[in-house]
Order: structure tokens, then C-alpha cells, then sequence
């Protein structure tokens, strides 16, 4: 554990405060608008420390509040979650075994994340849209492990004291969209993804689930957009070119003649008496 706290960089800490500010205040509003829409106030903590998935709780309480199930709810939520399932295979690195400077036959050093199998149960608890993107983010092992740890139990306490905070003030907030709190959490998202959009490729992709989700989203229930949206990673897909052996390939040269790079387009030496200057004159 102290040497993940050596890999933290204080721009690290300070982005991760920022992130933690931004949450804690959607924290507060999911907390006030559950209080306030008749929900017990265990329901949005106890949801915030067992489930904690942002946007699957808001899915979730939301269903709730316009007179849907509970089954209709727990549906909606594992809807919005199941893309955390690629966020844990991007991760898999960061949560799992890490075997550095460990001893023979033990799964990692004692007391690094990923060195026992309850610290892979919580990893996967703390693997959220930020965690993620702030060790996707990070190209050294290490560093990927401190960003990932950093932010996911950083963000996990912010959130559930924020829940706490808005359940005990939910009572005051009648109207949260009034403060433009509901807001908040899309524009963190925006700002994680904004520095991953460095090629076109992966601006075309994109904007183009972007687009996918804004059209269906007055069609489809809530959740099945984000899903939809995936469907943009067509058009960054490109089929790659099988390598076919005895292929020739040209190259410019400067007499401008166009000489072929296969071994069997350049007779051997025995085939002519002749230098092969002199028939390259010619």
C-alpha cells in the first residue's frame, strides 16, 4: 500500500478532489430528490453503499418516483450498469493479481490492491465511469493502479457522505432540477471523455453513438440508449489486410524506374553473364 501512495502524483490528488466535488454534488441531489419524492431515507444510502453506480441509482429511483416497479427499477439499473463489464476487462490489470516485488507463490505483495481476493472484490465494487478513465489515462502499471485506487475509494466516500447530506436535507429541496444539479453528472462525463477524442477516428465514433443515443432516447426506456450507443464503434472498425506471401511491392527509385522488392523478380547471377548496372541502363 505505500507504494501506491508513492506512485500518487499531487495532480492526481487534485483532479480526483475535483471529480469527488462534481459527484458529491449529484450525491446530494440523488439523496434529496429520493427523501423528497417519499422513498425512506435507507433506500438511497443503502443503495449508494451496495450498489454505487451513480447513474443506475438515479435509473433506478427514477422508475420509482414515476410509479414503476421495483422489479421495473432493478431493471433499469442493471440495464445502465452492464457497461461496466468492459470497464472491468479494461481494468482486469489494475484489480487483479499484480505479482510486483512479491514473494514466490503469493498472488501479490501483501497489502497491494490486487494481492488478495478481497481487494479484487472491492476493486470491482469502486469500478466506476471516473476510476476507469483515470487509470486508462495513466500508461505506466503503476500509475494506472495508483489513479485507479485513488479514485474509486476517494469517489466512493464522497459520494455515500454526500447521499447522507442531501437525505438529511431532502426535507428543505423540494426540486432539485432547480439548481441544476441534474446537470452536473453528464458534465463530468463530458469532461473525463473530452481528452480521449485526440484522433479522428475516435471522434467519428463518438459522435456518431452520440447521435445513436439522442435519436432513440424518446423510444426506448432509460439505460437502453447508453447500450445503443456502442453501435458508433463500427465505423472506427477497419478490416485488416491478410499479408499474401509472393506479393510484390514497387518502390521508386531515383532513375525513376519502378524495380520489384520479390526475390524472384532479381535473376541470380547465373542466369546472364551480364552486370546487372549495365542491363539496368538499357
Amino acid at each position: 500500500m505505500r507504494s501506491l501512495w508513492r506512485t500518487t502524483e499531487p495532480t492526481l490528488l487534485r483532479d480526483v478532489a475535483l471529480i469527488c466535488l462534481a459527484d458529491a454534488l449529484v450525491g446530494a441531489a440523488f439523496g434529496a430528490t429520493a427523501v423528497a419524492g417519499g422513498l425512506s431515507w435507507w433506500v438511497p444510502v443503502a443503495m449508494s453503499l451496495l450498489v454505487f453506480a451513480g447513474g443506475s441509482q438515479i435509473a433506478a429511483v427514477g422508475v420509482v418516483l414515476a410509479g414503476g416497479s421495483p422489479l421495473a427499477a432493478v431493471a433499469a439499473g442493471a440495464v445502465l450498469n452492464t457497461r461496466l463489464l468492459p470497464y472491468g476487462l479494461a481494468v482486469a490489470d489494475v484489480v487483479g493479481p499484480t505479482n510486483v516485488d512479491g514473494p514466490a507463490g503469493v498472488d501479490g505483495p501483501a497489502g497491494s490492491p490486487g494481492g488478495h481476493w478481497w481487494t479484487r472484490l472491492v476493486g470491482a465494487h469502486v469500478v466506476t465511469d471516473e476510476s476507469v478513465a483515470f487509470a486508462l489515462r495513466q500508461a505506466d502499471p503503476a500509475r494506472r493502479r495508483a489513479a485507479f485506487w485513488t479514485c474509486g475509494v476517494a469517489l466512493f466516500a464522497a459520494w455515500n457522505v454526500a447521499v447522507v447530506l442531501g437525505v438529511l436535507a431532502g426535507s428543505v429541496i423540494k426540486n432539485t432540477n432547480a439548481f441544476g444539479l441534474d446537470a452536473t453528472f453528464p458534465a463530468v462525463l463530458i469532461a473525463l471523455a473530452v481528452p480521449a477524442l485526440a484522433d479522428l477516428r475516435t471522434r467519428t465514433a463518438a459522435g456518431t453513438g452520440a447521435a445513436i443515443a439522442v435519436a432513440l432516447t424518446p423510444v426506448l426506456p432509460a439505460g437502453l440508449p447508453v447500450l445503443a450507443a456502442l453501435g458508433g464503434l463500427a465505423t472506427a472498425w477497419r478490416p485488416g489486410r491478410a499479408w499474401r506471401p509472393g506479393r510484390l511491392r514497387t518502390a521508386p527509385r531515383r532513375d525513376n524506374t519502378v524495380l520489384a522488392s520479390s526475390p524472384a523478380s532479381t535473376p541470380a547471377p547465373s542466369q546472364t553473364d551480364e552486370p546487372i548496372g549495365e542491363r539496368r541502363c538499357r
